[in-house]
This record gives structure tokens, C-alpha cells and sequence, in this order.
């Protein structure tokens, strides 16, 4: 089997079903109706209050699957009230949604985590639910969201998921595809090997290290090397940072992930040596160090 048919499969490995795409649909639409129909009692419920973010939203989701994040649009009014609060509104709104959905949900723990509600669900990932006011402008291109955060006293937040999905988007045009197989194997080791690093950091890092890369482009018989030169520059980028599409807010990568990425440096060289001679079971052997029984022989 040639490199290409094994970082496939394992690519076809990670990602989701049909039947766990379905459920992670059918679970953030059961949410997102409680709350359209509290909020928008007059309107009927289409999804237009909904907005899948984070892997879902971007396409970058790996099995298993941990949670499904959303935003739900709470109308002007809401956020008005709330935002007239002398002291932590955003805290009420949090209480609010979770009140509410505890109606629709009785026996699942709905609890605060932050400017999140989380709908744990027991048998299955969860829904992590992130009340917003869509905030649009004529005078810009992009969408933003105000979010709220409860900490000293209580504040909003200006998100950009529009831009988030847009970075992603064009780059895996550009790479024909490179940009989320890349992502999602970065986002297997970190669950894998337990590496305390955002994926927001692999998503954008990945985007910037796609942009420069000599093989942008090319055909999945490259992944190997891929993944290998990702490992080095992102560790020559330990305690760097980058912007966050459509805002000026930076995520900082730190290096408390470092020791490990060496370490999958390290496995990844061997394996592409591996791979260089043809020795198709010990570089599977490496890149199970780094993926876990996922990547197949």
C-alpha cells in the first residue's frame, strides 16, 4: 500500500460517519429550537438562529467526537436587557439559557462553563452552546458576534466566526485540501498523545505553515513529509502567537506542549525514513506513536 492509500484511509479513520454527523445535527437542532422558541415565540424554527462554529463549523471535526459548539442569536431585545444590568448581565443570560433549556432537558446536566452553556448529553458528546448578539455593520465585510463573559463583572466580547471559517476555507482551497487533513491529524495527536495545546493554535498554525510550505498542493503522498516539516516550525514557534481572523484579540501557543512535539518530531523523521526505504510496516509502527491505532498497518 503506498503512502497516499495509507494517509487516506487514516484520514477516512478519524473522520466522522454519516451517523455521528447526523446525531451532532439532530442534538444541536434539539437545543437550538428550545431556545428559538422561548426567544422567537412568533417565528417558526429553520436553523437561522443556529450557527455551528468550532470543528463542526469549520469541517475539521475527528472522531471521537467530544462536543459540538454552536451560536445561538439571541435577538436585539435580549441583549439589550441583559446588557442594562448594572452589575454581570451576561452572567443572567447564562443562568437564563441554562433555565431554559433545563425545561427541555430535564434529566441531562445543563450547567455554566464560563460564557458557554454546556448540554452534557449522557450517552454521547455534548452540545456547548454560546448565546451571542449578531453584530453586523454595512461598512465591514465580515459578521461578528458580541459573546458574553461573567468575569469581573461581566462583559462582552467581540468574536469573528465568520473569518475563522474563511482563514480555514481558503486555505484548503488553495492547498487542495491540505489545510484540514493536516488540521485533523494535528487535532488526533493532541487527543492522543495529550498535548496541552489549543486547537485553535494547530488550526492557525497550520494555515500559516500551508501559506510558505514547498508542497503546498500536492497529492496525499506528501502528508508524511508534511506532517513532519509541520512539527518543525511549530516548534520554532514555541511561545509565539497569532492573530484571530476578524479580530485584533492573539492566541499565544506557549510551550508546555513542546517536550511532546519533539518527541512526534522525532517519531515522524523515522517514519519518513521508513517510508523513503519502502519499510511500510515500521514507519506505520512510528506513526502509531504519534496517532495511535487509528493510522493502521
Amino acid at each position: 500500500m503506498s503512502t497516499s492509500s495509507r494517509f487516506e484511509k487514516f484520514v477516512s479513520n478519524i473522520s466522522l460517519t454519516q451517523i455521528e454527523r447526523d446525531e451532532a445535527t439532530a442534538r444541536s437542532n434539539a437545543v437550538a429550537k428550545k431556545l428559538h422558541d422561548h426567544y422567537y415565540p412568533t417565528r417558526a424554527y429553520t436553523g437561522d438562529t443556529k450557527l455551528l462554529i468550532g470543528s463542526h463549523g469549520k469541517r475539521t471535526r475527528v472522531r471521537p467526537v467530544r462536543d459540538v459548539d454552536m451560536i445561538f442569536r439571541i435577538p436585539p431585545a435580549t441583549f439589550t436587557r441583559f446588557n442594562d444590568y448594572a452589575s454581570n448581565g451576561q452572567s443572567a443570560l447564562l443562568q437564563e439559557i441554562r433555565s431554559v433549556l433545563r425545561t427541555r432537558f430535564p434529566s441531562t446536566n445543563v450547567k455554566g462553563d464560563g460564557p458557554i452553556v454546556l448540554v452534557d448529553f449522557a450517552n454521547g458528546h455534548t452540545v456547548e452552546v454560546l448565546p451571542a448578539w449578531h453584530y453586523t455593520n454595512a461598512a465591514e465585510e465580515i459578521d461578528r458576534y458580541w459573546i458574553p463573559h461573567t468575569r469581573d463583572g461581566g462583559s462582552w466580547k467581540l468574536s469573528s466566526y465568520a473569518a475563522e471559517f474563511r482563514n480555514v476555507d481558503d486555505s484548503d482551497r488553495a492547498s487542495a485540501g491540505q489545510t484540514r487533513r493536516l488540521i485533523k491529524m494535528m487535532k488526533v495527536w493532541q487527543q492522543y498523545c495529550n498535548v496541552p495545546v489549543k486547537s485553535l493554535c494547530l488550526e492557525l498554525r497550520a494555515v500559516r505553515f500551508l501559506a510558505t510550505w514547498s508542497n503546498r498542493g500536492k497529492s496525499s503522498n506528501w502528508d508524511d513529509y508534511m506532517i513532519r516539516d509541520f512539527f518543525e516550525e511549530l516548534i520554532d514557534r514555541a511561545n509565539y502567537y497569532c492573530e484571530i481572523p476578524g479580530i485584533t484579540e492573539k492566541c499565544y501557543y506557549g510551550d508546555a506542549w513542546l517536550s511532546k512535539a519533539r518527541t512526534a518530531l522525532a517519531n515522524a523523521q523515522r517514519a519518513c525514513s521508513f517510508e523513503a526505504a519502502g519499510d511500510e510496516y515500521n514507519a506505520a509502527v512510528e506513526w502509531r506513536k504519534i496517532f495511535g491505532a487509528q493510522y493502521g498497518f
